[in-house]
């Protein structure tokens, strides 16, 4: 009996370990830095990051003079500090017989509840936006470039992959005129290379402003990547 107990003391112990609670929360918090200028570029985390991984990059993402850089905080929370914008679930979206995740027919509620969120943020966060993400906030991202009428200055993918792709799609004709930065690492092992390849090229050919920037990396951001961001940022008109 005691040896049970004691399984069970381990199993449970696991579990709760592992457990990612959503906190139901009307506003989010926000790293914020640099100036107070007319320019914000918004970044979103992945998921099992949190807000302040963006500061390692604060020095080395170029904006433009007395700009800020905001980086939110995701509501979802899970051990040692890791946040997230919704249950992501990778594991579950994995098609039989393959290995590589597929979000592009997932309509998850969470990201609707997210969007929500961080439109919420951006409602005092000074413009032009850039509104931008790795991973899973860039899906974030794109969900609110492709599912809202957010003002936006321009769109920066870093890392990420489709979702409801079908419904992104649609609204492609209302984002002829802003810029997006897309990067990828061929190599990336978390969300496949091959799904935003495809993606940009379908941008491309909808008449979309696209910027693809493949590297041969993983599922990171390496210095080459902001290289060719800070490119892409000082093209832009704000």
């Amino acid at each position: 009996m005691k040896r049970w107990s004691l399984v069970a003391a381990l199993v449970t112990a696991v579990v709760l370990a592992s457990l990612w609670l959503w906190v139901q929360v009307s506003s989010l918090s926000a790293i914020v830095r640099g100036g107070d200028g007319p320019v914000s570029l918004v970044l979103l985390h992945g998921y099992g990051s949190n807000a302040s991984d963006w500061l390692q990059f604060e020095h080395t993402i170029q904006v433009p003079l007395n700009s800020r850089l905001v980086f939110p905080q995701g509501p979802l929370r899970g051990p040692n500090g890791a946040r997230g914008w919704w249950w992501l679930n990778i594991e579950g979206h994995v098609p039989d017989g393959e290995r590589d995740p597929d979000f592009s027919i997932a309509n998850p509620g969470g990201i609707k509840v997210a969007s929500r969120l961080v439109r919420n943020l951006l409602a005092s966060v000074p413009g032009p936006i850039v509104l931008g993400g790795f991973s899973q906030g860039a899906m974030l991202s794109a969900e609110i470039a492709f599912q809202t009428d957010q003002d936006l200055a321009a769109l920066v993918l870093l890392g990420g992959t489709t979702v409801n792709e079908a419904a992104w799609v649609e609204r492609f004709p209302g984002r002829r005129r802003m810029p997006i930065f897309i990067a990828h690492g061929r190599n990336d092992g978390v969300l496949p290379f091959a799904t935003m390849e495809r993606f940009q090229a379908r941008m491309r050919e909808t008449g979309l402003n696209v910027t693809w920037f493949p590297y041969d990396g993983g599922h990171d951001i390496p210095d080459e990547v902001i290289r060719a961001l800070n490119a892409f940022l000082a093209t832009l008109k704000l």
